[in-house]
């Protein structure tokens, strides 16, 4: 990751600054870390669940990895690979694509994990524990190396394992219970053109 030379003493001074490009940026002790593009793999299947949970909640009820998400610790923030908002969230993110702390959580993020070890923990550990600390109802863990999908629904302030689907299982998602997602779709996306 490259870092930009420029330091934030809050996370408000970050939110006014603008480098005059479309980077995406963490922001970690201060400091900005360039987020750089995923892997097409990734990218494919996020599209693919995009378009299951636009027919399902509507498209604007969706947003894809452009949507910022306010989170204590380091980083300050995160870029979820997909996030299903809130109906008062459409208005509220009008000027800027960020969900901060002071406002209602997403009702549901989901990350497609990278390749390596450091992503691995990343999104298995560090977002698991930032997403839970927000409130979040519901987080999904999708990992193409195993091509597994582990539902985490909080319960009582604490992520609690839904399922870890694989296959031909359907996917169960509390907050969306009208879903019929087999795992074996979602995977078999990223192999089409």
């Amino acid at each position: 990751m490259l870092q930009v030379k420029h330091r934030f003493q809050t996370f408000e001074e970050y939110l006014s600054y603008d480098d005059g490009t479309d980077k995406l940026y963490e922001l970690f002790n201060g400091e900005l870390i360039e987020i750089f593009p995923e892997p097409g793999t990734n990218v494919q299947i996020a599209n693919y669940l995009l378009l299951i949970f636009a027919l399902t909640v509507g498209t604007n009820r969706v947003r894809g990895h452009g949507l910022e998400l306010e989170v204590r610790g380091e980083p300050r923030n995160r870029y979820p690979d997909l996030t299903i908002i809130r109906e008062e969230h459409i208005q509220q993110l009008a000027k800027r694509n960020t969900i901060r702390l002071s406002m209602q959580p997403p009702l549901l993020v989901m990350e497609v994990v990278s390749p390596g070890e450091l992503q691995r923990d990343r999104d298995f550990i560090a977002k698991r524990s930032q997403y839970q600390d927000c409130g979040i109802p519901e987080y999904w863990i999708i990992d193409p190396e195993t091509k597994t999908i582990l539902v985490l629904e909080l319960i009582d302030k604490t992520y609690t394992e839904v399922g870890n689907f694989s296959g031909e299982d359907l996917v169960v998602s509390p907050q969306f219970s009208q879903l019929n997602l087999k795992v074996s779709q979602i995977f078999t996306s990223e192999n089409q053109a």
